[in-house]
């Protein structure tokens, strides 16, 4: 039989490959996009990947392996399918123990391959050839080298960074030469990245990040922790906080991230450490400490990089620990060739990914990673499971995990994690329970929708295998050395096996269910009959320590693989025969149900594959799978898939083949289970969930369909005013138009006039002008007529001359004509010639001219109606794009709306959501604490018994000491007696003075009560003070309004009658309506002022009467300030009192100004004797009224008497001084201020 890896592993383990070459494979993932079969396994006894590199034109990838303990290069094509090896490179020149980073060039055609400590060369390959092009030794002290690299755009150029080393080379002349010397300190330079062609950008463990240019340094940053967090600490502190467990030295990779953490232990670890850094078109990421990348883009005006985003790793709420989930350290980054993702793994094993995108659109917050595919084991798997009902794979990990896999969709359905480490797990045939052996205690579980949740625990401690029989209503669970087996309908325990002396490593039933078989670490390999509980077979062989067993499905033959390099073949308690494992241990066997085939795994990481009954020779095939010793393995009830389980922490789905490539087929084609299990409390939380959410929905719509109307109205609103607004510009714009038509219709006039008055003037200067040139006609012909005469006479002597000319140009004219004729007749020929070869080419020329203008009319048309369709059908389309922009900004619109209020409910009930999840986790702390208590108690009451025996020996040698310490205590007493006797009298001193200080602080509470009655009365006449100057103010007003009344009344003074009737006019306007209500209202205000400040000072004296017994203490400093604060107070009501005093001289002086106006020309002003009686009445008026004010004031005198009074007498009490001397203003100055003048 033949077996081909599966769709894809549940894991892909970081620890296959050195950290910086890492990010090359998953960026050939996702970018080149291979089918899920092209994958292949390692070499052929390959103890290990150590480095990946692929090429840039993604069509070849480089692996570093070392196969049978030599190291070797394994060169793959991409391109076919499957992959197939290119190129192997394993017979070296020099001395190499392993390649620890590779990385080819930009062309593909070399590679460059960096060597282990404490070689430490640097090979540079043309592999096509297998050729070593040029080696150099790069470090002479044993520091690690984390990583090479080739320039981007230049073969020729290398870059290296290791602890304490930064070197540029050039390959030239068949060597590899040091371009740039480094400068200043050292520094562990952990990453580094191409983000030009002689540009490098370099992280280190201190947190710094370099940028430089041809080797010089251009640009330097740190990073900053901002959130400080206990993850600052090393990474040995987090890995043993949560016990993690690191992979076997055999396969583990070097330098591996421990060596980079150990190599920078000296540095600062509150820095975050620089593991990994990645360039993109935009600037680069790097990684920034715990759960941390950033990224930086690069500067438009210079070349330098600033911090444009953060990403940091969410929190798992699966995790039993969320915090620790953002504690791992990115060790790995690459972008995805389109730049669309970014992919990055962790100190735990783990892959995350974020689009790019999302990173622009949230700015100003932190964006988040998610997992690349699903949580991944980040410890060795200790149990493996799987069910006949359900495609269900169970799997448990010292990470203190247990996980549910669907090995149909390649899928994680569950996942949780809990305190204690899990060793071993059994899934139910069913599919809805599983059985889990953790180091406390072993736990019967209900499978539910979305959770994992115990309903039986039994006290067995460290349980290393249990195992569901095969009809489910029994399980087996491994106490040491006892098997104590259970019933799944009662939960009881119905018998234990007991037998072994050693530890049982293994455990299987047969297929009825009536047998059991174990085997352990003493040897032994037992077969148990249920029934009887006793044994039925053994085979003991000490010299064995057995890791796995199983059972042929006929349950005659059974089958063993341990410690000794043999597979075993026993029946009837004898070994039929062994068979060699050929220098490897065998750690896993399972056989088919069908019983033809078997496959076993190794401690090296590999399956073989057997037929069965097994051969006699060396017949089997081999496939390398994992990178540890393989734990657990498995076949599905239907024989189609081979799980395997290993210590480096990956879980593999095998598909099983025939030779001839056919999977085998069913027996029977029956469904998989869809059911779940829910539990009532679930689904009455739910259904009440979603009864609060229906009744949240309703309420939202009521509120979104008020606020949709109060919308509505404002819009209404606005719609109104805007309508408004159009009409009165409406009317506006009409009355222009109107203004414009007439100033038009005057401009029409006065350009009409003006045209007409233009013509009349024309017609004159026209007749003028017609005058004028006929005279001038009239001299020209005149002088006309004398130079034709003058031409006659002229003409006359020139026919004389020409016909003397004429005599003699004749004779010469034929003999020139006869020697012309000769030549005429020569260039004739001649002439002939061209002519008929122009009329050639003339010909020639038009046929070559037609053919063009055809050809051109003919491209000009087809060229017309093309891009005549072309503009037709853009037309189109910009017609078609111009409805669908539409549509989409309106979908947009409303969608942007629904995202707006998901959001918020999202925000809501996540808030809601962390709120239950802290009290969930609160409560299972205290159950935890009260469980661990409970096992101290248990503990401690042993421990108390055994002490009870110790301290009854210890009582009889105390009695024997307490004759001596009698003696020594009545020694002692008579010591003590004078001593209690200061005491004492100290303790009456401190109540006497308790006793004083409790009347200073009675006095104190007293003296703050009377300050906050004055404070209040001070704020009273403060306010009266207001009143009375807005009264002035008023009065002032009414005195400038009459007097410009009476200026204008002395207008009419000529006109008795006008006179008569203003100056009644006045009266009204100023004695009925304005006096007479100012007096009654001043006098009810009066009143009721008098009464409030009445009821005031009552309520006042109440409270402070029971807040005297009451209260106390206040410090002596308040008094100091209250104190200046009354005397600055009553500074500045004198200076108000001085005021009024002013403002009331100036009222008189205008009064008397008045009466003396009213006493001008009193003989002309007869008539108006009933207006001057009203006018005296007044002054009577105006003095009632300054007798209230002065009655007033008179009232605030005496209550500030008063109060002066009561501070007198409180400052006569004894053990109360007045404050550094401050004593109150007297009122003397006061008392003469507030005389008020009646005549």
């Amino acid at each position: 039989m033949w077996i081909r890896n599966g769709k894809n592993s549940f894991q892909v383990h970081s620890g296959c490959c050195t950290e910086d070459r890492f990010k090359e494979e998953k960026e050939r993932k996702q970018g080149e996009q291979l089918r899920d079969d092209c994958c292949n396994s390692g070499s052929e006894k390959s103890q290990g990947m150590l480095a990946l590199s692929i090429s840039p034109n993604r069509r070849y990838l480089a692996i570093s392996e070392t196969v049978q303990e030599k190291p070797a290069i394994t060169i793959y094509e991409l391109s076919s399918i499957p992959c197939r090896k290119r190129k192997v490179l394993n017979n070296f020149d020099f001395q190499v123990q392993k390649f620890i980073s590779m990385a080819f060039s930009p062309d593909s055609k070399y590679l460059l391959a960096q060597t282990s400590p404490p070689e430490s060369n640097l090979v540079y390959w043309l592999w096509e050839k297998q050729k070593v092009m040029a080696i150099v030794r790069i470090d002479t002290q044993n520091n690690p080298v984390y990583q090479v690299s080739f320039s981007p755009q230049d073969n020729t150029q290398v870059c290296v960074t290791g602890n304490g080393m930064f070197k540029l080379l050039r390959f030239a002349e068949g060597t590899l030469k040091q371009t740039s010397f480094q400068r200043g300190e050292p520094q562990n330079y952990l990453a580094h990245t191409w983000v030009a062609d002689d540009k490098i950008v370099v992280g280190t463990d201190t947190g710094k990040l370099f940028l430089f240019e041809s080797g010089d340094q251009r640009w330097e940053t740190s990073i900053m922790v901002k959130e400080p967090t206990n993850g600052s600490k090393s990474l040995d502190v987090i890995q043993e906080s949560e016990s993690l467990i690191e992979f076997p030295p055999v396969s583990s990779p070097l330098p591996s991230y421990e060596q980079m953490v150990a190599a920078s232990s000296h540095s600062q670890m509150s820095m975050p450490q620089v593991f990994a850094i990645a360039a993109y078109s935009k600037g680069f990421a790097c990684s920034a400490g715990p759960g941390r990348v950033l990224l930086f883009e690069k500067m438009e005006e210079k070349d330098f990089y600033r911090e444009s985003r953060e990403i940091r790793i969410p929190v798992d709420p699966q995790s039993n620990d969320p915090s620790q989930s953002d504690k791992q350290d990115v060790l790995c980054l690459c972008f995805s060739p389109s730049e669309e993702t970014l992919v990055a793994s962790t100190s735990k094993n783990q892959l995350y990914s974020i689009t790019m995108s999302l990173t622009e659109i949230s700015k100003g917050e932190p964006a988040h990673f998610e997992y690349l595919m699903y949580p991944l084991h980040s410890a060795p798997i200790t149990g493996l499971a799987t069910c006949i009902r359900k495609p269900l794979i169970a799997t448990c990990s010292l990470d203190r995990s247990i996980r549910l896999w669907n090995y149909e969709t390649n899928t994680l359905e569950l996942f949780k994690e809990y305190q204690e480490e899990a060793y071993s797990i059994s899934l139910h045939p069913s599919g809805h329970f599983i059985v889990v052996g953790f180091a406390d205690k072993l736990r019967l579980m209900n499978l539910l929708i979305d959770d994992i949740r115990s309903f039986k625990e039994y006290s067995v401690r460290g349980c290393g295998e249990c195992s569901f029989s095969n009809g489910g209503h029994l399980f087996a669970a491994v106490n040491g050395n006892v098997i104590h087996v259970y019933t799944t309908t009662s939960l009881e325990n119905i018998s234990s096996l007991k037998g072994h002396t050693g530890k049982i490593r293994s455990i299987v039933w047969n297929a009825d269910d009536s047998k059991l078989i174990s085997g352990g670490t003493d040897g032994a390999v037992y077969e148990w009959n249920l029934s009887t509980g006793k044994r039925e077979t053994e085979c003991v062989l000490k010299s064995c320590s057995y890791n796995c067993v199983t059972v042929s499905p006929d349950a005659k033959i059974i089958f063993a693989v341990g410690s000794d390099h043999t597979l075993k073949e026993i029946a009837d308690s004898l070994i039929l025969r062994e068979i060699s494992a050929f220098d490897v241990t065998y750690t896993a066997i399972v056989i088919s149900h069908s019983g033809r085939m078997m496959f076993v795994g190794t401690s090296v990481g590999t399956i073989r594959a057997m037929k069965y009954p097994l051969p006699l020779q060396k017949e089997f095939n081999e496939y390398q799978a994992h990178a540890g010793p393989i734990t657990k393995m498995l076949l599905t009830f239907d024989d189609q898939f081979l799980l395997t389980a290993a210590e480096d922490g990956c879980l593999f789905t095998w598909k099983v083949f025939d030779k001839d490539g056919r999977g085998i087929k069913r027996e029977r084609e029956v469904g998989f289970a869809e059911e779940v299990l829910v539990t009532k409390t679930d689904m009455e939380e739910k259904a009440q969930v979603m009864l609060e959410l229906k009744t949240r929905v309703e309420e939202l719509k009521m509120e979104n369909e008020y606020q949709l109307r109060l919308k509505d109205m404002n819009y209404s609103e606005k719609i109104k005013e805007l309508t408004d607004k159009f009409i009165q510009e409406m009317e506006s714009l009409k009355t222009k138009n109107q203004v414009l038509r007439t100033e038009k219709e005057k401009q029409d006039v006065y350009h009409h006039e003006h045209i007409e008055d233009l013509l009349d003037k024309q017609s004159r200067e026209l007749q003028d002008m017609e005058c004028c040139n006929n005279q001038k006609l009239l001299l020209e012909y005149e002088k006309y007529q004398e130079l034709q005469l003058k031409s006659q006479r002229m003409q006359e002597e020139y026919e004389k001359q020409l016909r003397d000319n004429d005599e003699t140009k004749s004779q010469a004219l034929e003999e020139l004509t006869e020697f012309y004729e000769a030549k005429l007749q020569e260039k004739t020929t001649l002439l002939e010639e061209a002519q008929e070869d122009v009329r050639q080419q003339l010909r020639e020329f038009e046929e070559t001219k037609k053919q063009i203008e055809e050809d051109e009319d003919r491209e000009i048309q087809d060229i017309k109606t093309k891009y005549e369709k072309k503009l037709r059908d853009e037309k189109e389309s910009n017609l078609r794009l111009k409805g669908e922009t539409g549509i989409m900004r309106k979908k947009f619109s409303s969608l942007q709306k629904e995202i707006e209020e998901r959001t918020n409910d999202i925000e809501t009930l996540k808030g809601e959501q962390m709120k239950l999840q802290g009290v969930i986790k609160s409560l299972e702390k205290d159950i935890q604490g009260l469980k661990r208590e409970i096992q101290e108690r248990d503990e401690t009451i042993q421990d108390k018994e055994k002490r009870i025996y110790d301290l009854k020996k210890k009582n009889q040698e105390l009695g024997k000491f307490k004759f001596v310490l009698d003696y020594k205590i009545k020694e002692l007493k008579k010591q003590i007696e004078p001593r209690e006797n200061e005491i004492r009298v100290m303790k009456e001193q401190i109540q006497e003075m308790e006793a004083e200080l409790e009347n200073f602080h009675k006095q104190n509470t007293q003296l703050e009560l009377n300050i906050t009655e004055l404070w209040q009365k001070l704020r009273a006449t403060d306010q009266e003070m207001r009143r009375e100057r807005q009264k002035e103010r008023d009065l002032e007003a009414l005195v400038k309004r009459f007097k410009t009344d009476l200026h204008n009344c002395v207008a009419y003074i000529q006109e008795p009658r006008l006179l008569k009737e203003k100056v009644r006019g006045l009266f009204e306007k100023y004695v009925q309506r304005a006096d007479m209500v100012e007096i009654a209202g001043l006098n009810t205000d009066l009143q009721q002022e008098y009464t409030r400040q009445r009821e005031h000072l009552e309520r006042n004296l109440a409270t402070l009467k029971k807040k005297v017994v009451k209260e106390g203490e206040l410090h002596r400093t308040d008094y100091v300030r209250i104190m200046q604060e009354n005397v600055s107070l009553i500074k500045e009501i004198n200076e108000l009192r001085r005021e009024l005093k002013f403002t009331r001289s100036q009222v008189y002086d205008l009064e008397a100004a008045l009466k003396l106006t009213k006493k001008v020309r009193p003989q002309e002003v007869s008539e108006t004797e009933p207006s001057r009686d009203m006018l005296s009445t007044a002054p009577t008026a105006r003095l009632n009224e300054q007798e209230e004010t002065g009655r007033i004031i008179e009232m605030q005198r005496l209550e500030i008497q008063r109060l002066r009074d009561q501070i007198q007498e409180q400052e006569q009490v004894t053990g109360f001084h007045t404050l550094a001397g401050v004593r109150l203003p007297s009122l003397s100055n006061s008392e003469v201020d507030l005389e008020v003048k009646t005549n």
